[in-house]
């Protein structure tokens, strides 16, 4: 069994791979080492700005370290360590500064752009290698002659959505071998193949710098100001209860609020400034449209066009208009009600597979507050 890798450039065939730990970087290293390329592992160590806790699954962790440099080594490529730590100080303040503030923050496009991304590029260009790769499940694909970054042939593991933030230069230097393959069952036997030690190993599901009890820990250690209780309102602004912390909760959330009523009740909104959470029932989540700040696009549009948005990691796109509403904002508008959008989320654009580029959604225009509007 052969995986074949697309190779959209010329020239010099040194590659630089970002190692994990994990099988699909150790896979990805194997494959383009089986293709011809010159390849080094790199293992980015983060451990100088997060304290490691026994049984965390971090993405960063002393063994994680060395089942990369085993990968490597049976794989036959040299490895590197390259301390990160001082580049995710910034990742690990907005995320806890966005708690606090009653958004639910996704750190990881930003750091894929500034950390992993931007050490990888450095490390390449310091031993002059042309290009870099990932472990990641999407493609790089030729678009009007530009390169653009399109969803993974295997859409149940598409990671298309936490790449929106990577420059658009970086592109032709970017190889993405996973992309084409059709499931992490073949992953695992390349890895198998390959006689990697780590190919049975589980997927890290955690956020790489919080602790095994979860980011409310982080929160707590950092002295967050969104710990504080207070009180919990129905939409109809009846007590209900009382909250352990506005960054204790999300947006959506059904379980673990303490509340005891006859039918489920959901996290509407936070109200950060009052320390407040509004919870109601499940339509009141329903979603007509976002707008999102802090837009990136890594394809041209115009003023107004339709695509397709994701609105989460684990969601669908949905069908929408986009309106371009300024300098680094636009609006999407659903062509029906979406399940909960939450704000501090990534909404990520989509022609079709192509990646056209995202946002951080900031406002959200809930389908109930505008039928109780046109009520009144």
């Amino acid at each position: 069994m052969r995986q074949e890798i697309s190779v959209h450039y010329s020239g010099p065939k040194q590659v630089v791979v970002g190692m994990s730990g994990g099988v699909d970087s150790a896979v990805t290293a194997y494959l383009l080492r089986e293709s011809g390329y010159d390849v080094h592992g790199v293992f980015l160590c983060l451990s100088t700005a997060i304290e490691q806790t026994v049984g965390s699954r971090s993405c960063c962790s002393p063994d994680d370290a060395e089942d990369a440099r085993r990968a490597a080594e049976q794989i036959g490529i040299p490895f590197h360590v390259v301390s990160a730590g001082d580049s995710i100080k910034p990742i690990i303040d907005y995320f806890v500064h966005d708690y606090e503030q009653g958004r639910t923050p996704n750190p990881c496009p930003l750091c894929n752009a500034q950390v992993k991304f931007a050490h990888l590029l450095r490390f390449a260009d310091s031993i002059g290698a042309a290009y870099l790769a990932t472990g990641h499940y999407a493609r790089i694909r030729a678009h009007a002659g530009e390169w653009t970054i399109c969803r993974a042939a295997c859409r149940q593991k598409d990671q298309s959505y936490v790449l929106f933030t990577l420059d658009k230069a970086l592109l032709q230097r970017l190889l993405l071998p996973l992309g084409e393959v059709s499931s992490k069952s073949e992953v695992r036997a390349i890895a198998d193949i390959a006689r990697l030690d780590m190919r049975a190993k589980l997927e890290s599901q955690d956020i790489c710098f919080a602790p095994h009890n979860g980011y409310a820990g982080l929160l707590e250690r950092r002295g967050a100001s969104g710990l504080r209780p207070g009180p919990i309102y129905s939409v109809d602004g009846h007590l209900l209860g009382e909250h352990q912390g506005i960054a204790r909760y999300t947006t959506g959330q059904r379980r673990g609020l303490g509340i005891a009523h006859p039918e489920p009740l959901y996290v509407v909104s936070i109200d950060a400034p009052h320390n407040t959470l509004v919870v109601g029932h499940q339509e009141r989540l329903r979603t007509d449209g976002i707008e999102a700040a802090e837009a990136l696009w890594q394809q041209t549009v115009p003023q107004c066009f339709r695509a397709s948005v994701q609105i989460r990691y684990a969601s669908h796109a949905y069908d929408a208009t986009i309106h371009l509403l300024g300098p680094g904002r636009f609006q999407a508008v659903f062509d029906t009600p979406v399940d909960c959008a939450v704000p501090g989320q990534a909404a990520v654009v989509y022609a079709e597979d192509m990646l056209l580029g995202g946002g951080w959604i900031e406002t959200v225009h809930r389908s109930m507050d505008k039928k109780r509007n046109s009520n009144e």
